[in-house]
């Protein structure tokens, strides 16, 4: 098993075209989950949240901003860059790109674990908007992790013969 060090320093082996697909998708979901609540705090409104009280109370939080800047923004802009890395990589095969934006999937993860936390042990109240974005930064995390690992061929490996019984159960 590869350690750090050593997938920093090797080249990326090319990845299957449908482990980088499914991180394009799960990335434009984390963007657009990302980039909803960046704009509604820069309109200074707070989404409705139907499966969970507590959005109102986390989106206002002293959490929510750095510097006055939402950190919703900095999770669009990592979603963004995941796309852009991924796209890169359907463009010409470039993995360079790619693996530096999958690298940067465990500073994200890590932030989203923070953000959970907070949820769940200070503020004690839930967003459904940013549990996403925990959820879609944790996918990409561990996408991720098998891409660098070289086991991404186990990310999207789903058999699509359905086969239909008849009657008999035959």
């Amino acid at each position: 098993m590869p350690n750090l060090n050593q997938i920093l320093k090797r080249p990326l082996q090319a990845p299957a075209v449908k482990a980088v697909l499914f991180l394009l998708v799960v990335a434009l979901l984390g963007f657009v989950d990302a980039a909803y609540l960046t704009v509604e705090h820069f309109l200074g409104v707070v989404p409705p949240c139907s499966l969970v009280h507590g959005c109102d109370k986390v989106l206002t939080s002293q959490y929510s901003v750095i510097l006055g800047v939402p950190v919703s923004l900095a999770g669009a802009l990592f979603y963004l860059l995941v796309l852009a890395a991924a796209l890169s990589f359907f463009d010409g095969k470039r993995t360079a790109f790619l693996k530096w934006a999958l690298i940067l999937s465990l500073p994200a993860f890590l932030v989203s674990l923070w953000f959970v936390f907070v949820q769940v042990f200070i503020l004690h109240s839930y967003c459904v908007y940013c549990l996403g974005s925990a959820l879609t930064s944790t996918i990409l995390f561990v996408i991720a992790m098998k891409i660098l690992k070289g086991r991404h061929s186990q990310i999207v490996d789903v058999d699509f013969n359905v086969k239909i019984k008849d009657q008999n159960g035959k």
